[in-house]
């Protein structure tokens, strides 16, 4: 008898990819970036297992969000926004039930992914150090590709005008010492680099 063996991350990956396969994308180059910053800014090594999962699944909450906000082509109204915040502690709660020894801290990254390093963000306004450094690892890139990417309610910007975009945000939206890492990286490996 042949078995054939799903892991919960290719489960979760594979229903993200059905649900909206801009999203698994997005979270694929996440990850890939991940990969080498999260050496860069020194986090452990123990934890670098846990900061590409959470890379790849930061918005697996987005599986939860209405149609009608997750594919609006159009700016979100306050009550939408509201919701489309939601999948940051959805994301959380799925990834908590995973069948792993760092559950909680994958849950825990993933909640914290859109916290601002000026306690801003959400969804507990967490500043500064406060904020796990695999999140603010992840804010970093997934405001990048983010803006290099295109949607259906903004045009993708170049890398350039998204790093100035990012360099403006240094130490408001994202810690410094991240973006500066994030920086170099992509200075050095121009393969990580959002592509005209």
């Amino acid at each position: 008898m042949i078995q054939i063996r799903i892991t919960p991350r290719g489960a979760l990956t594979t229903a993200l990819s059905l649900r909206d396969a801009y999203t698994q994308d997005h979270c694929g180059r996440v990850e890939a970036i991940c990969t080498a910053l999260g050496q860069r800014c020194g986090l452990a090594p123990a934890q670098l297992p846990a900061l590409l999962d959470a890379a790849r699944l930061h918005d697996i909450g987005k599986i939860g969000i209405p149609d009608h906000i997750l594919f609006k082509p159009g700016r979100l109204d306050p009550d939408e926004w509201k919701i489309m915040q939601s999948h940051a502690e959805a994301g959380a709660r799925i990834c908590a039930e995973l069948d792993r020894p760092d559950a909680a801290l994958l849950a825990e990254i993933v909640r914290h992914h859109h916290e601002n390093f000026d306690g801003s963000g959400y969804p507990d306004g967490l500043a500064g150090d406060a904020i796990p450094l695999a999140s603010r690892i992840i804010r970093v890139v997934d405001s990048y590709d983010a803006m290099t990417t295109r949607r259906p309610y903004q045009p993708s910007r170049s890398h350039a005008q998204a790093m100035a975009i990012l360099r403006s945000e240094r130490g408001t939206a994202s810690d410094p010492l991240v973006f500066d890492h994030f920086a170099a990286l992509l200075e050095e490996d121009s393969q990580l680099r959002a592509k005209p």
